[in-house]
């Protein structure tokens, strides 16, 4: 695909702004409908397991299943958008969810959908994750050209933040007044139109590499390895999220379950999650860090004094919205900054393959965190909690006794 293809399309070579670039407009327009659609999932799936199908130790390995794949096929993904069209890998990724999606409202709505059947579904979801999430991010970056990259990446992270806000609330009031499988039937028809827009959109050319797939994970492992300050950041970031992922997919879905009751609460709660995380972020952007190594020690302990608290008191609708809103701004206002400072120092040459390879020791303990969480809810929520706030609270005074990350500027 040649640039004059591209500017036919609606792609100009640089543009005032984002909003100007007509297949970008496209997009976004498209993938927001999509990600709106996907609250109504995230909040159906556990409900639907939690209050028809089986216990939080069932969400638990469910959510594991869904995760396993999504961890283990990300850099063979990664890989793959690399070599062939990542245009198409989110059409065919998209396709294919619309699909499962659609066939799971019908057997919801007809009382036949089962537990075997979710198991597949999560899977498959997992699957199609680890594809497209790295075509999406080689392709959207070719969207834009010149100064549009840092706007239109704004852009659509904003729009994936409000969806975030928005989304929960909504679906909780449909699956309240109109059942789960109008959530299904709403997240299915949302992939419509992401999958209209890349149908109207063109594709980028692509480049061969001479590196051997495998040599490419290799050397993308061994930058991480080497680099002290990187390895001990990753290192933390896997500990932080097998303390925190667990505990508030599982185990927040079954406190509600049990507490509140009510699928509008969880939506609510989820929604009080992503606008902390999008003050956050915005925070971030006009607070300036000059010691990053201690604000992400000290945001690694204030969420494990967040999970401690939740185990302590594990009731009040108003209480909790509070405190995951907490979660969510620390967690946003230490992302932004782990994320500058991770592309600051990584090589260009290999910052795809090294980030490839620190998303991967995040997201590879989501399983192992989902799996622990529906064991521990066997016991008590509130034990879970607290153990997880424990466990994060030590590991970051640990952490703050070494120079790695704590001289991190």
């Amino acid at each position: 695909m040649d640039l004059e293809h591209a500017e036919a399309v609606g792609i100009p070579a640089n543009s005032a702004h984002p909003l100007r670039n007509t297949a970008f407009r496209r997009w976004l327009m498209g993938s927001t409908v999509s990600l709106l659609g996907d609250q109504f999932y995230l909040v159906a799936l556990p409900w639907l397991v939690l209050d028809k199908l089986g216990s939080a130790a069932t969400l638990g390995s469910l959510m594991m299943a869904g995760a396993i794949p999504r961890a283990a096929l990300l850099l063979v993904g990664g890989v793959i958008a690399d070599r062939f069209s990542a245009r198409w890998i989110m059409l065919t990724t998209a396709a294919i969810r619309t699909l499962c999606v659609a066939l799971s409202g019908v057997l919801a709505a007809q009382g036949h959908l089962h537990l075997a059947q979710l198991y597949l579904l999560v899977v498959v979801f997992g699957i199609a994750d680890a594809f497209a999430m790295p075509a999406q991010s080689a392709y959207l970056p070719w969207l834009l050209r010149g100064n549009q990259l840092v706007a239109g990446t704004g852009l659509s992270q904003g729009a994936a933040q409000l969806t975030s806000i928005l989304g929960p609330i909504l679906a909780g009031l449909v699956i309240a007044k109109l059942g789960i499988a109008s959530a299904f039937y709403i997240d299915a028809v949302s992939f419509i139109f992401v999958i209209a827009a890349l149908l109207r959109l063109p594709d980028p050319p692509r480049t061969v590499s001479p590196t051997h797939p495998l040599e490419a994970m290799k050397q993308g492992i061994s930058y991480v390895l080497a680099d002290a300050p990187l390895r001990t950041m990753m290192l933390l970031a896997m500990v932080v999220n097998l303390c925190v992922t667990g505990p508030l997919s599982v185990g927040m879905a079954d406190l509600v379950k049990t507490q509140l009751g009510s699928a509008s609460a969880y939506g609510v709660l989820l929604s009080a999650a992503a606008v902390g995380a999008l003050a956050g972020a915005l925070l971030a952007g006009v607070w300036k860090v000059q010691r990053r190594g201690l604000l992400i020690l000290a945001g690694s302990a204030v969420l494990g004094v967040c999970l401690a608290g939740i185990g302590l008191w594990p009731t009040g609708g108003y209480w909790l919205a509070g405190v995951l809103a907490l979660i969510g701004c620390v967690a946003g206002f230490v992302n932004v900054h782990i994320g500058a400072w991770v592309m600051q120092r990584i090589d260009p040459a290999v910052r795809g393959r090294v980030s490839s390879v620190l998303i991967l020791g995040s997201l590879g303990m989501a399983p192992l965190s989902m799996g622990l969480a529906g064991l521990a809810l066997l016991v008590n929520v509130s034990a879970l909690f607290l153990l997880a706030g424990g466990i994060l609270i030590c590991i970051s005074a640990v952490a703050a006794q070494g120079p790695s990350i704590r001289n991190i500027s």
